[in-house]
């Protein structure tokens, strides 16, 4: 039988996907988005205004957390890349890790031992150890499936397109289930743990049902051999940071984007609470329009980045999500400001935060085939660990950033209106320091030096060299 280009190509490890493979991979960061962005926007002020935490304290827990993980990261990585379980390489830790992930995530939403600090530790750190665990391996999956950077674009906006489902329906849609299940009608996101406790368990048991979708739709194929594998070492990671300039590039840029989602994110419930005086109905819009850009932009990715370049669709979308937080600080600092005109200012600044931070996942692959063809060896679990690490130290940064900002401006979660720096210090949460951070990243991404065409033929070579 005559092989076409396209079987050729295929045989080649250029593989195209089905669009039910596509959506389930996709599945996979919608279901972790159901908890990773519920952590992100809620977990603080949960601890913080229900489970009866210090700020302080908080921060502290976080960065400790975070720090557990940068040793955990790689450690993760090379175990991923040193095994071949039966089930998958990458595809089995959705299932073996996906059920402890969902249990821990419903007990840190959980008061019954409020205010111990202890029980926040525990629960906190083993939901972030696990996150990774499955973080990690559902990262290098993408890069397991195909070498087609066209593919990967697909991918990537479909991913994105469905984590940003999963971010709109934690975004818009928690406030109004807790509200939901709840007597309680006082100004504000609600405070009953009743139903905080029972909106996380629904959403995590959700997610749960996604990663098994997940699993089922995934099937590996650009993956190291057995006798590859068995020469895993922890200290290729760092091998592979030192070599890979392309990967030190994005690691930056990760820590820079994370730190400002990190940062913005968790000030959002605080911004409509305190310097807005919001309901849970006008929280809900406004967290869900963090998201629901990604129904409009997400779709014509792979059409912008063949019209305007790589790099010049991070320029254009970073420096719109710049213009989106100038214009709601200065909404904001209005008398009497139109919640229309806040919402406009969020659609704007999520828009450009959306489609510049979803489309780094698609350099994580390149980086990949940028390393296998410098050092020989496709070590994505490991590389994966790494942009894990890079942007653990953003969300990092981030947790650190928010409360203690929360605690030096006197912020009181006893009382409905806060002091004029109170306000004033979640406004630059909310805005000029994720403005800060996005113009760092604009700068760090004209350093990324992997084009499409440079990529096609890394790939090209390295299946030549297979055959």
């Amino acid at each position: 039988m005559k092989m076409t280009e396209n079987n050729l190509g295929e045989s080649k490890g250029f593989y195209k996907l089905s669009w039910l493979q596509r959506i389930g991979f996709g599945s996979g960061d919608l279901a972790q988005n159901l908890i990773f962005q519920t952590t992100c926007m809620y977990l603080l002020f949960f601890y913080t205004d229900i489970y009866g935490l210090d700020a302080v304290d908080v921060s502290v827990m976080f960065t400790v957390g975070n720090v557990a993980n940068v040793i955990w990261d790689p450690m993760v990585g090379a175990l991923i890349d040193k095994n071949n379980p039966r089930l998958g390489k990458y595809r089995a830790y959705l299932v073996f890790v996906g059920i402890p992930l969902s249990g821990f995530a419903i007990l840190c939403f959980w008061n019954g031992f409020a205010p111990s600090l202890l029980y926040a530790y525990v629960t906190y750190i083993a939901m972030t150890l696990l996150y990774t665990f499955i973080n990690v391996p559902y990262g290098a999956l993408n890069s397991s499936l195909t070498r087609d950077t066209d593919e990967i674009t697909i991918l990537t906006s479909v991913r994105m397109f469905m984590a940003n489902c999963g971010g709109l329906a934690v975004g818009s849609g928690l406030p109004l289930l807790i509200a939901y299940f709840t007597n309680d009608k006082a100004e504000g996101l609600p405070k009953d743990p009743g139903a905080w406790f029972i909106t996380m368990t629904i959403y995590a048991l959700v997610g749960l049902v996604l990663l098994l979708f997940c699993f089922s739709q995934c099937k590996e194929k650009v993956v190291m051999s057995a006798e590859e594998s068995a020469n895993v070492k922890v200290s290729d990671l760092w091998m592979e940071f030192f070599h890979n300039r392309p990967l030190r590039v994005i690691a930056f840029f990760f820590i820079t984007a994370f730190a400002m989602m990190s940062i913005g994110n968790a000030a959002g419930a605080y911004f409509i609470n305190s310097n807005m005086h919001g309901t849970p109905e006008q929280l809900s819009i406004f967290m869900g329009l963090g998201s629901a850009p990604s129904f409009i932009f997400m779709p014509l990715v792979p059409m912008i980045k063949k019209a305007v370049g790589k790099k010049n669709m991070f320029y254009i979308f970073l420096s719109v999500a710049i213009i989106g937080m100038a214009i709601l600080y200065i909404v904001a600092k209005m008398d009497n400001p139109s919640m229309t005109y806040v919402y406009i200012a969020q659609f704007i600044k999520s828009t450009g935060v959306i489609v510049a931070t979803g489309y780094m996942w698609a350099l994580v692959p390149e980086v990949i085939s940028y390393g296998e063809y410098v050092s020989g060896k496709r070590i994505a679990g490991i590389v994966n660990a790494l942009t894990g690490i890079f942007f653990k130290a953003g969300m990092t940064l981030g947790s650190v950033v928010a409360p203690a900002i929360l605690a030096y401006v006197a912020y009181d979660p006893k009382v409905v209106t806060q002091s004029p720096l109170a306000e004033e210090g979640i406004l630059w949460l909310v805005c000029i320091l994720p403005a800060a951070l996005l113009l760092l990243a604009i700068f760090i991404i004209s350093k990324y030096e992997l084009t499409d065409e440079k990529i096609d033929q890394i790939n090209k070579e390295i299946e030549s060299r297979n055959i």
